[in-house]
């Protein structure tokens, strides 16, 4: 008995999955999206823990980290949340006349601003809640978040590159989304989402949601004095990490880059490849 989806299958599970979005209530697309946040931000947490020490073998450390963060998509997929990144795919909904684009963008405004909500809260409750981030870690989390805010990248405008690496982050994670929707049993979907999500992480790609969690987690370390000094960065660079830099300097330009790898570098192609069945019977 086959266990998983072939691409076809899969394109046209992507585009009733599309639907079906746009079918849920307001409040409940909302109640999944905080979970999703919270559920980003539980890996994210997690991935910050274990990078934390020694870079001497800084790509076992990626790997491990990646490994860790998979998690994270594991519990926004199986038990089922709403998470904007892989929504993104919508987009081949309205090219296959599934939903409109006003339905999309209602989906997307609610599921967006309820992951954002979702992985603040969680940030707040482990930086200020627990006193997990209180020294070494929580300096992990300040250098963190302030490279996603103001790193310096050679050659390129921080911008720039954080789009780009915004796009390559959500054409793996939607091509997990995918995988993981193709399989037919939670063993297949483990495996589907470990790969491309260590993949992404490992390779040092962004990741819209996972952003609303690391860089508040961040910003609420740094009110622990021990935190801010193990953190090695000044008093000019610690004020430069603040709510209007998450913005500015990191979140505006990883979404638009990840909802141009996971809609049209995903979506899009899978539509143009293997069809739809509404967009055959018009052709």
């Amino acid at each position: 008995m086959r266990k998983f989806l072939t691409p076809p299958e899969m394109t046209e599970a992507m585009l009733e999955s599309a639907s079906a979005k746009c079918a849920l209530p307001a409040s409940r697309a909302f109640v999944l999206a905080l979970l999703a946040g919270a559920y980003i931000g539980f890996a994210a947490h997690l991935a910050t823990m274990v990078t934390t020490g020694s870079t001497e073998w800084i790509g076992v450390q990626r790997f491990l980290t990646g490994a860790v963060f998979s998690f994270g998509l594991m519990l926004a997929v199986i038990p089922g949340s709403e998470l904007w990144t892989g929504n993104t795919m919508m987009i081949a909904g309205i090219a296959d006349r599934r939903i409109t684009a006003a339905d999309m963008l209602r989906n997307w405004m609610i599921v967006y601003i309820g992951n954002l909500i979702g992985a603040v809260i969680l940030a707040l409750l482990v930086v200020k809640g627990t006193g997990l981030t209180d020294g070494q870690f929580g300096a992990t989390a300040i250098k963190i978040a302030y490279a996603k805010t103001n790193e310096q990248v050679y050659g390129i405008e921080h911008q720039y590159a954080y789009f780009f690496r915004g796009l390559l982050c959500n054409w793996l994670v939607c091509l997990a989304v995918l995988i993981a929707m193709s399989a037919q049993d939670i063993g297949g979907k483990i495996l589907g989402i470990f790969f491309p999500i260590m993949a992404f992480v490992a390779s040092g790609f962004e990741h819209s949601v996972a952003n609303m969690y690391f860089i508040p987690a961040g910003i609420f370390a740094k009110s622990f004095p021990a935190a801010a000094a193990a953190s090695g960065l000044d008093a000019a660079s610690l004020s430069a990490l603040n709510w209007g830099s998450m913005f500015t300097g990191n979140i505006i330009a990883v979404t638009l880059g990840n909802l141009a790898g996971g809609g049209l570098m995903v979506a899009c192609v899978m539509l143009f490849i293997h069809g739809g069945k509404k967009r055959e019977q018009n052709l």
